[in-house]
């Protein structure tokens, strides 16, 4: 569309959006999120220990892992073993009737997953549930 301002100029106004940039910021976005959510989604990787009796758990609760390297985190987050009873009595309501999943790596020492039992305990949570994955393939039957 042209139009002639008051110099006796002729002049085109831009009719059109330019959407190449739009297009490019877009693609690029979506370049990060698709390379970032396989390791949001992958959280504490933790080797779990086999037992024949799994319990489903279906309820959201709060979960304190230990991975293969000793590092202690309560969900997603880092932390030293001496906060963790003042951050558990922060974030539950009734701590001692709320249950509290340990989740530990299997080839961490026992006398660690004790310190850390013991420092829930001490904290006033007395459920504490221990996480493990089914065997794979059950034992055969003995004597029968």
């Amino acid at each position: 569309m042209a139009f002639t301002n008051q110099q006796g100029r002729t002049q085109t106004s831009l009719a059109d959006i330019n959407v190449t940039p739009f297009v490019d910021v877009v693609l690029v976005l979506l370049i990060i999120f698709m390379v970032t959510a396989p390791v949001i989604e992958s959280g504490i990787d933790i080797d779990l220990p086999q037992t024949r009796t799994v319990k489903e758990m279906t309820q959201e609760r709060v979960i304190v892992s230990i991975d293969s390297k000793q590092r202690l985190y309560i969900g997603s987050e880092a932390i030293n073993v001496h906060q963790l009873g003042p951050r558990l009595r922060s974030m539950l309501r009734d701590p001692s009737r709320q249950v509290v999943i340990l989740r530990c790596d299997k080839d961490v020492p026992f006398g660690l997953v004790a310190g850390v039992m013991d420092e829930m305990y001490q904290a006033g949570i007395k459920n504490i549930s221990v996480v493990t994955k089914p065997l794979e393939k059950p034992p055969a039957q003995q004597g029968k």
